[in-house]
């Protein structure tokens, strides 16, 4: 897959070069690629300024400066261009590439490039029309230069690579200059990009990109739309879905349509800091109460938890007491709505007892939406709960998500890889940006701080601020985030207490504290499958809290054993 810079497109970016940006970025025959998007040419051989659509860097082969036209219609007659309903212009979309390549070339020549090895060519591509068969033969451009549609469709990579060969062939003979099979080396190749884009990368990167990626978040997928009609059309429904099929955002919104409708209820889970989400982004509300089950119970119960509880305050205990008060205040202590969150974690028959009280009509014919992730979860489950749940709500109508919402490919191939994951992530929403997780290894028993500074060092070259990063361990006060004895580390890193995160501080936390919930930037530590019980399935919880950026901190052997495919 190519490193796309930007890895993003904005919302107003015309739908060819959308399309082309994001077959560029998906493909598998572009590894070691540079794209450059949107590039704006301050010395332009003909303008005070221009642009270029794509600059396609490729190792070893040469530079394709491409000029995009999405235009559904397209007419060359008599020398003028006529392009959808644009004015008609001499100036066509070959004069543009080719004023566009110029202006790079001699740009990166005074640089003190060497590019005389490095073919740096031109093409235009018709992303909506088959202008390699409409186009008439003319001599303004090389049937080479065209592509389409069909390109599109069939392959981006190897229509790239047919213009590039064709375009190298036609400077070997009429320059009588060697380029064939040349191109640039690597090292060339990001120093082009480099050159290209040196400030954009630091400017625009680091800011609009998290705009991008939460304009990406907060909108809703097909799949999602037919989850939010299951929940018109069956008084109660169970959502199903992987880490990061965006559960917890159709939770709040299911949340909110109950209270439109003028309901009362509960939105509920079980993670406490998932707890402080919910109640953060939810709308103030009386008629809405929000946040883990066991503050609920407290609240209707009215009792303060004994100093250091054991277990069985919480599973046994709590539960009941809740029971006999909410039988006590009668129908009124029943909501008209029930949503929870995560619900795989608290299927007991205690929590289901009581449950069944809060919601009028009970479990079985009551308003209830649940939404759960059932994958990977022997460290909560042993799998009776989903049993449990089949014998309380018999017949419950099952709405199954498989789209990745929040990770980037990337971070979902590792996933796939590190816990198993049958048949494991396949559908993304968001596009590839090209950045492969990082993995750090370090030798079992040795002190990990030094791959830690080194994760953080990097996620910050990458332009993330601090507080955007967050620290993940199966491990509480022994992982090498709580233990460190380093200076900097120890002034930075700071337990998580919710979702607000001050400037300059990095938060950390158990991989199964943070269940339920996400970072930009995450740094998963104290990777030893001998020493983390159920290991796969710690990975399947850590790696997915990652949106955009993942840097695993793995025992030497561990990270062997997976890539050997040991199980």
């Amino acid at each position: 897959m190519a490193r796309m810079i930007p890895s993003y497109f904005p919302t107003r970016t015309p739908p060819g070069e959308q399309a082309l940006h994001k077959a560029l970025a998906e493909s598998d025959a572009t590894d070691d690629w540079i794209v450059l998007h949107s590039l704006a040419i301050a010395e332009h051989v003909k303008k005070p300024e221009g642009e270029a659509d794509f600059i396609v860097v490729v190792p070893d082969l040469g530079v394709l400066v491409i000029e995009v036209k999405s235009h559904l219609t397209v007419d060359y007659r008599d020398g003028l261009w006529k392009l959808g309903n644009d004015a008609p212009t001499a100036r066509g979309p070959f004069k543009q590439a080719s004023d566009a390549m110029h202006s790079l070339r001699k740009y990166l020549l005074k640089k003190k490039v060497n590019l005389s090895s490095t073919p740096v060519l031109s093409a235009a591509w018709f992303t909506a029309v088959r202008a390699r068969t409409m186009l008439p033969e003319s001599p303004e451009w090389h049937d080479w230069q065209v592509l389409d549609s069909e390109d599109l469709k069939n392959g981006v990579a190897a229509a790239v690579l047919r213009t590039i060969k064709a375009g190298t062939a036609h400077l070997d003979k009429t320059t009588h200059v060697a380029y064939g099979g040349v191109g640039p080396d690597e090292a060339t190749a990001r120093r082009v990009a480099f050159l290209l884009r040196p400030q954009f990368e630091v400017g625009v990167v680091a800011g609009d990109l998290r705009h991008a990626r939460q304009d990406q978040l907060v909108h809703f997928v097909e799949e999602q739309y037919e989850a939010l009609d299951s929940m018109a059309d069956n008084h109660a429904v169970l959502f199903t879905g992987p880490a990061g099929s965006g559960k917890t955002l159709l939770a709040m919104e299911a949340a909110r349509r109950e209270l439109a409708q003028g309901h009362q209820g509960r939105l509920l889970c079980f993670n406490r800091l998932l707890g402080r989400r919910l109640t953060a982004d939810m709308p103030e509300d009386p008629g809405l109460k929000v946040g883990t089950l066991h503050r609920q119970l407290l609240a209707v119960t009215g009792v303060k938890p004994p100093a250091d509880p054991p277990a069985e305050f919480w599973t046994e205990e709590l539960p009941e007491r809740a029971m006999e008060s909410i039988v006590a205040m009668g129908d009124d202590a029943a909501a008209d709505f029930l949503v929870i969150d995560e619900v795989q974690d608290i299927l007991s028959e205690p929590y289901l007892d009581v449950l069944d009280l809060m919601v009028k009509g009970g479990l079985r014919s009551g308003r209830v939406l649940l939404f759960g992730d059932f994958e990977r979860q022997v460290i909560y489950d042993d799998g009776a709960g989903r049993e449990l749940l089949r014998a309380r709500m018999p017949r419950l109508p099952i709405c199954r998500l498989t789209m990745n919402c929040r990770n980037l490919p990337r971070i979902g191939y590792s996933v796939n890889m590190f816990s198993g994951l049958e048949p494991g992530y396949r559908k993304f929403r968001r596009g590839d940006d090209g950045m492969n997780p990082g993995w750090l290894k370090y030798e079992a028993g040795s002190d990990q701080t030094p791959l830690l500074l080194e994760a953080i060092r990097r996620l910050r070259d990458d332009h993330y601020q601090l507080h955007e990063i967050f620290v993940l361990s199966p491990l509480a006060e022994g992982s090498v985030a709580a233990s460190t004895t380093d200076q900097w580390l120890r002034q930075i890193l700071q337990p998580a207490t919710g979702p607000a995160r001050r400037k300059g501080e990095v938060q950390y936390a158990t991989i199964q504290a943070f269940k339920g919930l996400e970072a930009s930037a995450v740094v998963v530590t104290d990777l030893d499958r001998k020493l983390v019980p159920n290991f796969e399935a710690v990975m399947y919880v850590g790696l997915t809290r990652a949106t955009d950026r993942l840097y695993g901190v793995i025992e030497a052997d561990t990270l062997r054993a997976v890539m050997e495919g040991e199980r």
